[in-house]
């Protein structure tokens, strides 16, 4: 029997779903009769339970299992069927005017839209592409070799100065009245490297053990701390240490220490170079792909369905309560978070789901087992035991579906540019690696 499907909307549809009431009778008796060779009453032994106080205690919960499990096989035939491709979970309602002998529902429920991908050879798209440049070798080597250093105690009479280790204590006051978070003993800090506001970094220079000072110091407007945020504060500071910093030579005794086989300064370079190089491509790819969704967006044309969008919203909104509770904030899981805040980005998530799925599709950009190796190999060459990785991605199906998430972004990326009009725009290393 053909199954009647009523159009409602646009994604919406209907449809009427009928299971014979002996069927859900004789399920539920059955479900009972098992349920009671188990089930535990106080003054009966187990198994010795009568199926009059088994059928008061479990039958309404057995009867809502056996109607979910018959309504959900039935809507699942009739869809199946009518060859409708079901977005999310169907709103199920029992119908009164049931025929004798017969329970009815109806289902309703949304359906995936037909997506329309415009002309790809239209779309223009900024692709973007950069080098690793001898400097930038350079800025890391200097990092390795900041990662390294020790410190040795100067002599008393020097003054504290860039890049040495101070130990201070200091107390701040903002109209004469001390702050929470503004006082520390033996607080610890390297100068010139922003651990500080600039204006206590610049305070701290020059002085030497056992010096005293008081400064004021305003506070940023945008300060993470809202209590003090654009207020000024005197602040006295006492030297109680200070520790010049000794940096490694860049040496064989350095490569070595670092690894690099053959532990020369020209393998250093190298192996600095090829990692800068795997994060400047991992950089550039994400820029690329960026430009490449929202040209896709742009030139296609699709109904989003609102049960996947409210999915989707309901996502964001558990992960963005997570972060509260990382970042420590009370009551994470009540705080109002208006949906509104999310709505935009969820409709955005759905609609490039739906439109790439499509476009692999229809184009076969699936990931192949040979990009795949290729792509684990790539991200464990940045890490000690490569081979330890690829075992670790390859023996676990999640972490290898993250994977062939990544690779279909790739093809789809690729796949996009070789069809748009695409401007070639060079950026400086730095100026890449400094933006998200």
């Amino acid at each position: 029997m053909a199954v009647n499907v009523e159009t409602l909307d646009k994604l919406e549809r209907r449809i009427t779903l009928s299971v014979p009431s002996q069927q859900i009778s004789s399920e539920v008796e059955t479900r009972l009769k098992k349920l009671s060779r188990t089930v535990k009453a106080a003054g009966f032994r187990p198994g010795k339970v009568p199926m009059s106080v088994v059928a008061q205690r479990y039958g309404y919960s057995v009867h809502y299992e056996v109607m979910n499990d018959h309504v959900g096989r039935a809507f699942n035939d009739a869809a199946s069927e009518a060859q409708l491709r079901v977005a999310g979970a169907p709103r199920i309602t029992q119908k009164d005017d049931a025929p004798e002998g017969q329970m009815v529902f109806d289902a309703t429920f949304e359906v995936y839209p037909e997506v329309q991908i415009g002309d790809l050879s239209a779309a223009e798209i900024e692709s973007t592409s950069a080098e690793v440049t001898d400097e930038a070798i350079d800025r890391t080597i200097e990092i390795l070799r900041k990662q390294r250093r020790s410190f040795a105690q100067r002599p008393a009479s020097e003054g504290a100065a860039e890049g040495d280790r101070v130990t201070i204590d200091f107390e701040g006051k903002i109209d004469g009245e001390p702050f929470a978070g503004g006082k520390a003993e033996a607080f610890q800090f390297i100068i010139g490297e922003g651990q500080m506001l600039e204006q206590f970094d610049k305070a701290v220079r020059g002085m030497t053990v056992g010096q005293s000072k008081t400064f004021p110091l305003q506070f940023p407007a945008d300060y993470h701390g809202q209590d003090v945020a654009g207020k000024e504060a005197d602040f006295r500071v006492s030297v109680t240490k200070i520790e010049a910093q000794k940096l490694p030579e860049v040496d064989e005794a350095f490569a070595k220490s670092l690894g690099i086989a053959g532990a020369t300064v020209d393998g250093l370079r190298d192996s600095v170079k090829k990692n800068l190089e795997r994060e400047m491509r991992m950089r550039v790819l994400a820029r690329n792909k960026g430009a490449v969704m929202d040209a896709l967006i742009k030139s296609s044309t699709l109904d989003l369905p609102n049960a996947l969008v409210s999915s989707e919203l309901e996502r964001l909104m558990a992960s963005a309560r997570e972060d509260l509770k990382k970042r420590g904030i009370k009551d994470a899981d009540s705080a109002p978070l208006p949906q509104e805040l999310f709505q935009a980005q969820a409709e955005r998530r759905v609609r490039l789901g739906l439109v790439v799925a499509e476009l692999v599709r229809a184009n076969n950009l699936q990931a192949k087992p040979e990009q795949l190796q290729a792509h684990i190999e790539e991200m464990s060459q940045s890490y000690e035991k490569p081979a330890e990785v690829m075992r670790w991605y390859l023996s676990d199906r999640s972490r290898m579906a993250e994977v062939e998430a990544l690779v279909i972004e790739k093809n789809v990326t690729d796949f996009v540019l070789s069809k748009a009009k695409v401007t070639s725009k060079q950026l400086a290393f730095d100026e890449l690696m400094s933006t998200n």
